[in-house]
């Protein structure tokens, strides 16, 4: 949510940067609701210093007190009916773009900053994760497919061994940087996902599961379950960076991705992830949203995976985000770099909704700064292990990295 008194401030700036994102807001509506709002807030208050003087006098005017509580009941009305018309109006403003974001419509307009690594040359015709995977006795879609439909895997043998492998080598590299470890609920609140920006468009809406008996949605991602955390909390200065690394099971529907990357484990319902999730001060915003960057980098890094990293446009990027970069990793059974990681800088647009705040050295109450940013997706990078990694002879080499954790340098057919 933007601050209100940046909209009456700057509504033009307002106007200009939701233009930016392709996306057309009626402005001039919400300052009217606003100042009709703050008419009727004004009102009340008339009518109550007004009740609370008739109210000692002697004897008391009865009737001139039921008329004006009669009169307030119908004003606290029509101020709800407000209330609840700008909120709505307010809710469907996104977050505002850094000034350094580039301008566009969408993915096509994103901007490669770089590419990093070396791409794998076979001697061979590579083959896809999921031809790789059946081979190996790692991914099993079929029989998933027959206990829970499409768009599911099941993960067996190394492929289970890796999985554990890259959430230990992420817990490890992130909290060398003060990163906390949480497991967190995967099912949240409508209000909290709400907060976090998640529910605001009938599209984003559909990409979430929604346990309507319990009234409780599941996470798309750790994020949004880490967020929430401190709602209606206030930080001290000295705590801030609070910085979490989490560890869960992620679910989305995958609406309108029908037919669309079908194959194998890379769009599924269902899926692992560790993900990294930052409060900040406003100020250092952009510092953490660089070290969220070059974690994700030095993973990649680590595993010797070639990627690029994109920086992406004013019409792509997530509807809470003001600064989104996406680490793409090179897939050779595709030919393609795909996105493995994203980590956005979400400013105050997520703290203004939770009332997530801080007191600063002169006990000034600010709100703080959210970002978000993937350590692993476990599924996409098993994906690019396998492609990266994948032999003449069928097997698979284990980056050196992992060989540690695993007990062995390579995936042979048992």
């Amino acid at each position: 949510m933007l601050d209100i008194n940046l909209i009456r401030k700057k509504p033009d700036f307002v106007k200009n940067s939701c233009a930016k994102r392709n996306i057309n807001i009626d402005v001039d509506k919400i300052l009217l609701l606003d100042e009709e709002k703050r008419k009727y807030q004004k009102k009340i208050e008339d009518l109550r210093f007004e009740q609370n003087k008739l109210s000692k006098e002697s004897p008391l005017p009865l009737k001139k007190l039921k008329a004006i509580k009669n009169e307030t009941k119908t004003i606290e009305a029509l101020l709800k009916e407000k209330e609840e018309e700008l909120e709505k109006l307010l809710f469907s403003i996104p977050n505002l773009p850094l000034e350094d974001v580039p301008i566009g419509r969408d993915e096509r307009d994103n901007v490669v900053l770089r590419e990093v690594g070396v791409k794998p040359k076979f001697d061979f015709q590579p083959k896809d994760h999921l031809e790789i995977g059946e081979k190996l006795d790692l991914i099993d879609v079929k029989r998933a497919a027959k206990v829970s439909g499409t768009r599911f895997g099941y993960l067996k043998n190394e492929a289970v061994l890796i999985e554990f492998a890259l959430v230990k080598l992420a817990l490890e590299i992130t909290m060398k940087e003060g990163f906390t470890p949480v497991v967190p609920p995967v099912m949240i609140k409508p209000q909290m996902m709400k907060g976090m920006g998640y529910i605001d468009t009938k599209e984003d809406l559909a990409e979430r599961y929604f346990l309507e008996k319990d009234n409780l949605f599941l996470v798309g991602t750790s994020e949004q379950s880490i967020g929430p955390m401190h709602a209606d909390e206030i930080f001290e200065e000295k705590e801030l960076p609070r910085r979490y690394v989490g560890f869960s099971t992620c679910f989305r529907e995958e609406a309108g991705s029908y037919g669309k990357d079908s194959r194998g484990i890379l769009r599924v319902h269902q899926f692992d992830k560790v993900e990294m999730f930052i409060f900040c001060r406003p100020e250092d915003s952009r510092k953490e949203h660089q070290l969220l960057l070059s974690l994700e980098e030095k993973l990649m890094q680590l595993l010797k995976i070639p990627y690029r990293v994109v920086q992406l446009c004013t019409g792509d990027i997530g509807r809470s985000s003001a600064a989104t970069f996406d680490v793409e990793s090179w897939m050779p059974g595709q030919e393609k770099y795909r996105e493995t990681h994203s980590c956005s800088n979400c400013t105050d647009f997520q703290s203004r909704r939770l009332n997530i705040k801080y007191k600063t050295r002169t006990s000034k109450l600010q709100y703080v700064h959210t970002l978000n940013g993937t350590a692993f997706a476990i599924g996409r990078t098993l994906i690019a292990i396998l492609e990266n990694y994948q032999q003449k002879d069928g097997s698979v080499k284990i980056p050196e990295v992992l060989q540690e954790y695993i007990g062995k340098k390579v995936i042979t057919k048992n």
